[in-house]
């Protein structure tokens, strides 16, 4: 059985632990087939392709904010090429609307809740290569104002009206194929804290995202029962999607351990996947 995890995060966005780290951690874990994904950056992909063991089968991979049409959404994209000049584009005007979500963001703690940044908490985000809600989320538990990030977004930082600083969808997609991507579709019956879709709520939802030019579902979740992830397989079988699958691990800033690819963390085989122009 070879074990993989399509879905890992790094400093280089919201994750805790360094590239050096977490390839540590990919080999403790004994994994064969990774993809680095962090949000809405490339550049921790060079790093650990030069780190990794040769014997892992290494697949350079983004995850992008985005929202096609009506959906909030984040598209993964594997088997991409950090060099391309679309890409590369694409990222910095990622980087635009993240800073403007921040300023947005770093106003409402002090006029909501009179919580003030000081000098050092506001150099450490600006140096973030992505900097997302963990990393303000992370200053108020440092603080001592929450016991975790998840109560801290919830009470602090959610009631924060940023707009839409997310990536055109169709525009997310097209970008992932100019680079030789892959587009696939990240847990797409909900993620993190969020509630899961019905049956009934996601296939309108599939429609869409497939007339955006989506590739593949993420089947296998750390938080998706088995019958959640026969529905998704199904769902990708019936409409000649890809298969893929991944943890979401993000280190201590999310309680996800690597490789747990449903929420009992039974093993999965790669033979489970279908993604073969890459693996």
């Amino acid at each position: 059985m070879a074990k993989f995890d399509l879905h890992l995060h790094s400093d280089c966005s919201d994750g805790s632990d360094t590239v050096q780290e977490l390839v540590k951690v990919i080999v403790d874990n004994k994994l064969e087939i990774v993809a680095l994904t962090d949000h809405d950056t490339v550049s921790g992909i060079s790093e650990i392709r030069n780190s990794l063991p040769k014997n892992i089968k290494f697949i350079p991979g983004i995850e992008l904010t985005s929202k096609a049409k009506d959906i909030k959404c984040h598209i993964l994209g594997y088997g991409i090429d950090e060099n391309n000049s679309a890409l590369l584009d694409l990222i910095e005007k990622g980087k635009v609307l993240r800073r403007q979500k921040l300023e947005t963001r770093i106003k409402f703690l002090k006029e909501k809740w009179n919580i003030e940044l000081t000098p050092d908490e506001l150099n450490w985000l600006y140096a973030r290569k992505s900097v997302v809600k963990t990393h303000m989320a992370n200053i108020i538990v440092n603080r001592g104002l929450a016991d975790n990030n998840v109560d801290a977004m919830k009470k602090y930082l959610d009631g924060c009206k940023t707009g839409n600083t997310r990536f055109d969808g169709e525009e997310a997609i097209r970008v992932i194929k100019l680079s030789g991507g892959i587009p696939v579709w990240a847990h797409p019956l909900g993620g993190e804290g969020e509630e899961h879709l019905t049956k009934d709520a996601f296939l309108p939802k599939l429609e869409t995202m497939i007339s955006c030019g989506i590739q593949g579902l993420e089947c296998y979740y750390s938080r998706y029962s088995d019958s959640e992830i026969s529905f998704l397989k199904e769902c990708a079988n019936n409409n000649g999607l890809f298969i893929t699958g991944g943890s979401d691990y993000h280190g201590t800033n999310k309680d996800v351990p690597i490789v747990k690819l449903n929420i009992n963390g039974e093993p999965v085989d790669s033979k489970e996947l279908n993604l073969k122009p890459l693996i």
